[in-house]
Formats: C-alpha cells, structure tokens, sequence
C-alpha cells in the first residue's frame, strides 16, 4: 500500500491540531455582561468548533472604582501585558488563532473619560466592545431596531427593554413587572433565536456613525456582536 507522505508534513499535522485560544474580558457590569458571556459560551454556534475557547472575566471581584472605563482599560492593560508574554514565550505568534485576546467591555453611562479610555485601549491593542449609553441597548436590539437617542440615559434603555412582549414572562410564568436587579439578569429566552436580528440592527447604528471621532456622541451605539464574534469565535446563538 502507498504510504501517505502528507501525515508526515509537519504544516498538515499543524493545521490539523486543536488549538486553543485564551480570552481575556474585563466588563463595567458585575452581573449582565458576566451573564450574557456564559449564555454565549454555553448556547453560541461556533464559527471553528474544532478549536477551543477558554474565556474568562478577569475582574469578576474587582471593586466598583475599578469597573469604570479607565480604570477598567488600565487594569486590562496589565493583563494584557502578562498574557501577551506569556504566549510569546510558548511560540505563540500575533497572526496564529491561537494568540489570546483581551477584551473590556463597558458602556457610556454618564463617563467623562471615553475618549481618553478608547485611546489608551487603541495605543495598547486591546479590544474593546462599546454600547451607548449601555448594555441594555444590545439587549433591546434582539427586539427592535431602535435609532432615536437616549440623551445618554440608560434607564431609558432598561424600561422600554423591559416593556418588550414575553420579556418578563423568561424570569417566569406569572411575573409582570421587573426590578431593576431583576432586569440585570440575563435569561436564555430574552436572546435565543436573535442574535442576527440585533447584529444586523447594531451595524446599521454603527454606520450612522461611521467618520465621528468622539465616542460620546454616538447614540445610540453598540458593537458587543463584534466581542461575540471575533472574541468568541461565534456566529450565531
């Protein structure tokens, strides 16, 4: 029988290795970003599901002084620093699937350093996953295609996301109103099905404000697909 030469090619075995890729987030929120990461990871079609994904929030108990923009930017920084090393030293290289990625995640709210945040974050070549004014924008998208500013106030996000139809009913059969905790939560009903409908509304919000420099006039905004998409290599959930 002819021997096959190729599965001695060490570029063969290479491509057909699993490879594994760390990701590293740092989110503002303490529990809706942390909750759609695990309803992403564990429910999300997999764009290479030959390879790994190991995803982790790196400041899950980091104080609320830490969680804001910078220094949630600065703070990534440091990691990414560290990881950056790290695989290097295993033979890592920047354009291999393998090389990590450190992502952060946080919002506009009523912050006075974004700008300042997102050039620390560009000059570092950190990845950065930005919702204006919040979250809850993302969220509200797997509904409607909303295009009117929120005048930066995320409450207004929050209660027309909570007057979505059957979005209460996912915490439960017979609540009818939600607090504001309760809304933090991320339920697999409010998103199953919809990722495409909210990405789809998510680009055409970014190209309204596509050659604007200043973050803080882009609302409403959000790009949290692309974290979903480039950071945890899914396509759809």
């Amino acid at each position: 029988m002819a021997r096959d030469k190729g599965r001695d090619n060490p570029a063969r075995v290479k491509r057909q290795r699993k490879l594994r890729r760390e990701v590293y987030v740092f989110t503002e929120g303490e529990v809706t970003e942390p909750g759609f990461i695990t309803f992403v990871t564990e429910n999300g079609t997999r764009k290479e599901p030959e390879h790994e994904i190991v995803c982790k929030v790196e400041n899950r108990r980091a104080p609320t002084k830490r969680r804001k923009p910078l220094p949630l930017v600065e703070d990534a920084i440091t990691k990414w620093h560290e990881v950056r090393r790290a695989a290097a030293k295993a033979g890592i290289e920047p354009d291999d699937w393998s090389w990590p990625q450190v992502w952060c995640l946080f919002d506009r709210d009523e912050h006075e350093d974004i700008p300042t945040a997102f050039a620390r974050a560009r000059r570092e070549e950190l990845h950065v996953a930005y919702s204006h004014p919040c979250f809850e924008l993302w969220r509200l998208l797997h509904y409607q295609n909303y295009t009117s500013t929120f005048g930066g106030v995320c409450d207004s996000a929050a209660n027309r996301l909570k007057q979505q139809p059957g979005f209460a009913q996912t915490y439960g059969p017979t609540i009818r109103s939600l607090s504001e905790e309760q809304v933090k939560q991320v339920m697999p009903g409010q998103l199953s099905g919809r990722y495409k409908t909210a990405q789809r509304y998510a680009e055409g919000l970014a190209r309204r404000h596509a050659g604007r420099a200043d973050q803080n006039g882009w609302d409403p905004y959000t790009d949290v697909w692309r974290f979903v998409e480039e950071g945890l290599d899914v396509s759809d959930y």
